[in-house]
């Protein structure tokens, strides 16, 4: 895509219409990057705990994930808003990202300690929120708004069919021969190899993107974007006053005194050490709104950091409410790809040992569950925006965290594994929407000069339950779920349910009608 359209074009036409063949291939990176998160979210915890970890250290380990996506996603986002060149805007980062993500996964599974695995997990993650973050706001750059819920829901075409193929990779090389046991602290040759095939069709996909698909240069989009004269434009561009420093400086005091009161705690009472880094977390960031609230008040220039914090301070009323929706269907998520192997394995297959044969059952049953989800929201992703047109985008978004939130629970009260497909579809349905509706309803509400900021900023609000879940979990379920994983996804289907009565609140109704 050039900027050779005339502006009276732009003016009279607005981002023309792309055909399905170019979404299909913007969105088909996210077959590869789904590979690599689905690789990690069915196996992580097995390498893991083939490696020797134990239960309840694994939300710990799991940590790595959300804090690289908490500091990489808006670091990325800021930096592609602002970036140009012969790649385009977002393809650099896609690529970059995918290099690297290949080669953790590489890594990953034939490491000989668990340092290295927890490590390799890390670099994995970071390498994946890279390229992904960009993907989000390229469909936003290129797409107009009639097109965009179709964008999102090929992304999420992609992230199923990608998460069918690597949950069931490790099946089909066991059924292949590959051992699917191996000796203690050993990680079995059907995960080393599907892991090595997963990182091969990561980057060959991502490449696909970077190769086949072009982006708006910035003085197209600001053209497009001055030409759009809807409310929904006169919202999104409205002025927002960043808050005088002293808010910054309350709110940094707050934080850190907080940090510092949960770390004083922690040390007195002997409690569980992952609390520490939640602690940390809290006072890192009480530190940099003071350091805000520092600038602002010295009328120092907004680098990274301050830009950041300003945009995070002035969210658009929508993206705000938006926030806590996302907050209560990725805490969810989390507890599932942690704790779905043990309490699969523990509750229906008796198995405690990681190299046992009932455990390697249990271990397939649960990647036949993953990628049964993966395949419904593959296939259901496709049907979003028919259903959307039919009862309306909320109440479809609404119905299926209720729907997300029941499967989630059954999964302890179902009693027979024959009967998981029934969770996995219910599973499915709201995964593919959890991927689709909140960025159709966000994607119009960001000013385009900022939207990649803003949606590293709203992977806040996946990441940040993402940190919590890693930090309580582990106590929670030792001392007051009796130590059983399985009701752990009970937990969680009831955090998701209750986003359906929150996203009622999200006043994306007045929006859409200006629309």
């Amino acid at each position: 895509m050039t900027s050779t359209m005339s502006d009276q074009n732009v003016k009279n036409q607005g981002k023309p219409a792309m055909t399905i063949f170019q979404i299909w291939n913007m969105a088909f990176g996210f077959f590869g990057l789904q590979i690599g998160f689905a690789l990690q979210n069915a196996n992580a915890s097995r390498i893991f705990q083939s490696l020797g970890a134990e239960l309840d250290t694994l939300p710990l380990l799991w940590l790595a994930g959300p804090i690289t996506g908490l500091i990489v996603q808006p670091i990325v986002g800021y930096f592609s808003d602002k970036t140009w060149g012969r790649f385009g805007r977002r393809r650099p980062y896609f690529l970059i990202g995918a290099i690297f993500a290949s080669l953790a996964l590489f890594v990953m599974p034939n490491s000989p300690y668990l340092w290295m695995a927890a490590g390799s997990l890390w670099i994995l993650d970071a390498s994946l929120n890279i390229s992904m973050e960009p993907f989000r706001a390229f469909v936003g750059d290129n797409l107009n708004s009639k097109q965009r819920t179709l964008g999102y829901a090929l992304q999420g075409f992609m992230i199923g069919a990608g998460g069918w193929l690597a949950s069931k990779l490790p099946n089909f090389l066991t059924e292949a021969g590959f051992a699917n046991t191996a000796a203690e602290n050993q990680v079995p040759d059907s995960v080393k190899y599907a892991f090595i095939i997963g990182g091969v069709l990561l980057f060959v996909s991502v490449l696909w993107t970077v190769l086949t698909s072009k982006e708006y240069d910035p003085e197209t989009l600001k053209r497009y974007e001055a030409a759009d004269t809807s409310e929904n434009a006169r919202l999104r561009n409205a002025e927002r006053p960043v808050p005088e420093p002293v808010f910054f400086t309350k709110w940094g005091v707050i934080l850190l005194i907080a940090g510092a009161v949960m770390q004083a705690m922690i040390k007195i009472f002997e409690t569980d050490k992952q609390f520490i880094v939640f602690a940390t977390g809290v006072m890192i960031v009480g530190g940099l709104f003071l350091y805000n609230g520092f600038r602002l008040k010295k009328g120092g220039t907004a680098n990274m950091v301050g830009t950041v914090l300003d945009d995070l301070a002035t969210m658009p009323k929508v993206m705000k409410r938006l926030a806590a929706v996302q907050f209560t269907s990725w805490f969810a998520f989390f507890i599932l790809w942690i704790y779905l192997t043990p309490a699969i394995t523990s509750h229906y297959f008796g198995a405690t040992e990681a190299g046992s044969e009932a455990y390697g059952q249990g271990s397939l049953a649960v990647n036949n569950i993953f990628a049964l989800y993966s395949l419904v929201a593959w296939g259901f992703s496709l049907a979003i925006p028919l259903v959307v047109r039919f009862a309306g985008l909320k109440l479809s978004y609404a119905g299926a965290l209720l729907l997300g939130g029941v499967s989630f629970a059954s999964l302890y009260f179902i009693g027979d594994p024959k009967l998981f497909w029934m969770s996995a579809t219910g599973i499915g349905i709201v995964w593919a929407c959890v991927l689709t509706l909140p960025y159709a309803i966000l994607a119009d509400a960001l000013p385009p000069e900022k939207m990649g900021t803003y949606m590293g900023i709203f992977n806040f609000f996946i990441v940040i339950p993402q940190i919590i879940v890693g930090t309580i979990m582990g106590p929670v379920v030792k001392s007051f779920l009796g130590n059983q994983p399985i009701l752990a996804l009970v937990v969680g289907g009831f955090v998701m349910a209750f986003g359906a009565v929150l996203l009622f609140f999200v006043p994306y109704k007045e929006a859409a009608k200006a629309g």
